[in-house]
């Protein structure tokens, strides 16, 4: 029978929570996935904390250059997924709201 994805041996989800610095983070993730991959997860994660605001898809779209597919597949994971992206956002407001502050508008 075949593993979904949060059945595996977890080394990899290990291997996260044992990088001490953002630097380490973003080093190991540089190794690990390809430059789209990359982009395609930072994208949703700026998606989740757009939508999280209550910015509406159209300005998401503008800001991030996520497709509405996108914005809807985060959408449905913060509506009803495992809670992933319910967990981690509030730990990162801070950092969102120092970053948004340098952002052009």
């Amino acid at each position: 029978m075949k593993k979904t994805p949060g059945e595996g041996s977890g080394l990899l989800y290990e291997s996260l929570l044992r990088l001490e610095s953002v630097d380490e983070c973003r080093r190991f993730l540089q190794d690990l996935c390809t430059v789209s991959e990359l982009k395609a997860m930072e994208q949703r994660v700026e998606v989740a904390m757009y939508l999280r605001e209550g910015m509406i898809y159209q300005d998401i779209l503008k800001r991030t250059g996520a497709s509405s597919a996108t914005i809807s597949r985060v959408n449905r994971c913060l509506q009803y997924g495992d809670d992933g992206y319910r967990t981690v956002l509030p730990r990162v407001d801070e950092y969102w709201k120092n970053r948004k502050g340098r952002e052009p508008t």
